[in-house]
């Protein structure tokens, strides 16, 4: 059984606003993750453009493109869906970001390890 690893209190999430970066192992390398609040639910996804394999972040922890309706990769201009990581237009055509595992307890958010995110190597 995984345990669950603590991202960020609460707080720390609006709807549609700023998310917040956390370090991750992705298939055994180091990587970035984020978290951001969508219809007042946490989502997280490993910080991995499906187009070209960059962080999406245009300064760390914007994600949102102007409207707050999609995430978008600030390299390229991909869209996707926040709530599932689709590909929504651009040129991440028929792609979708990795998703995380996040839930919501005693005011904090905490992210799920699978069989190719791990918490970051020390």
């Amino acid at each position: 059984m995984n345990t669950a690893v603590f991202i960020c209190e609460s707080a720390d999430l609006s709807d549609g606003g700023k998310g917040v970066r956390f370090p991750v192992t992705a298939g055994g390398e180091g990587a970035t993750a984020f978290v951001v609040r969508y219809d007042n639910q946490p989502h997280a996804y490993l910080n991995r453009c499906a187009h070209v394999p960059m962080e999406l972040d245009w300064t760390p922890g914007e994600f949102f493109e102007s409207s707050g309706l999609y995430l978008m990769c600030a390299t390229h201009g991909a869209l996707y869906e926040p709530e599932t990581g689709r590909c929504a237009g651009g040129p991440c055509r028929g792609g979708r970001l990795h998703k995380i595992r996040v839930f919501e307890q005693d005011s904090k958010v905490y992210w799920e390890p699978d069989d190719y995110l791990r918490p970051a190597i020390a």
